[in-house]
């Protein structure tokens, strides 16, 4: 052979090891050698060919063999694949395993999957938090608001994580809780003096059904007397029956000035017909002259009664006005 065809053998050959060493990652499958967690070569090229961060999966199947998980690298690979996060959930079942909980690999991705934080759910589980809700506000049955806020320790629970609610339904049941208990109670005062009662009483309704947490305590936070609504309710109350009783007088003073208007016109209607029967009066005494049924000396007596019957009522005017007492 030539000095040329060693040359080219020796591309050949450089080619060879850029190529094996770009394909093969020796120094990964040298690390998981002696750190006692193999992997086969095949595997480590084959997760290269599928594009999947290989030193990210190969230090969390390290992680996990050293911390005494039975795991498969092709489990870590799949989840990968689904976009999940594989250290996050290699980390929780670590922390599960050193805490005794029983938590499946399967159940750890399907819990990453479904977009919840299972590391942070198994760091609860083991060390329970404390969820303050906001003011709830309820009224008592003697009129008084209380107005209240509770802390709630809460520890996950992991079977219940995949299709459990969360946090908000938590606030609000124990908000629902706490408005029932303060509206059964019969003065706002029983409750002031033994707040511990509203927290026992909602506790032991077990709030935790259907959601990821279980309860461990409620405690009031604080507690304090707003409004008397009571009160508010009896002036409003008061006010409405005012503004009724108002409008009722009103419609009988406008009834009242109707039917007075109304007999107003009925006088004055009667008095037109009394002057309307007084203008007939000549007429009828006309009409008797000529045909002869009234006479002269009839006509006579006739007025000497009116003159007579005006000299009484004359003096009984005068007589009335006599005993009236004299304007000042």
């Amino acid at each position: 052979m030539g000095v040329g065809g060693w040359i080219v053998l020796s591309i050949v050959l450089v080619l060879g090891i850029v190529i094996f060493f770009a394909m093969v990652p020796v120094s990964l499958w040298f690390r998981a050698l002696v750190s006692g967690a193999p992997i086969s070569m095949s595997r480590l090229v084959g997760m290269r060919l599928r594009k999947i961060k290989i030193g990210m999966i190969v230090d969390s199947y390290i992680k996990a063999k050293k911390a005494g998980l039975d795991i498969n690298i092709a489990e870590l690979e799949t989840h990968y694949l689904a976009q999940g996060d594989v250290v996050k959930v290699v980390n929780a079942l670590i922390s599960a395993h050193s805490a005794n909980i029983d938590l499946k690999i399967k159940t750890a991705m399907a819990i990453d999957l479904a977009g919840r934080d299972v590391l942070n759910a198994v760091k609860v589980s083991v060390n329970p938090k404390v969820i303050e809700t906001p003011v709830v506000s309820a009224i008592a049955k003697d009129g008084i608001e209380l107005r209240a806020k509770a802390k709630v320790t809460v520890r996950a629970n992991i079977s219940r994580l995949i299709g459990g609610a969360g946090e908000e339904t938590i606030i609000a049941r124990v908000g629902e809780g706490v408005v029932t208990t303060v509206g059964s109670a019969v003065s706002h005062k029983e409750l002031l003096e033994n707040p511990d009662r509203i927290s026992r009483t909602v506790l032991d309704k077990g709030l935790d059904s259907g959601t990821a947490y279980e309860i461990l305590s409620i405690d009031i936070a604080d507690i304090d007397v707003g409004r008397n609504i009571g009160a508010q309710l009896q002036m409003d109350q008061a006010e409405a029956d005012k503004r009724i009783a108002q409008a009722k007088a009103e419609e009988r003073r406008a009834l009242a000035v109707a039917r007075e208007q109304e007999m107003k016109a009925k006088t004055q209607e009667m008095r037109a017909s009394v002057v309307a029967a007084e203008a007939e009066v000549p007429k009828a005494i006309s009409e008797a002259f000529r045909s002869g049924r009234l006479g002269i000396m009839d006509y006579y007596n006739m007025q000497n009664i009116q003159a007579d019957t005006a000299m009484r009522n004359a003096i009984g005017g005068m007589d009335s006005d006599a005993k009236k007492p004299p304007k000042k």
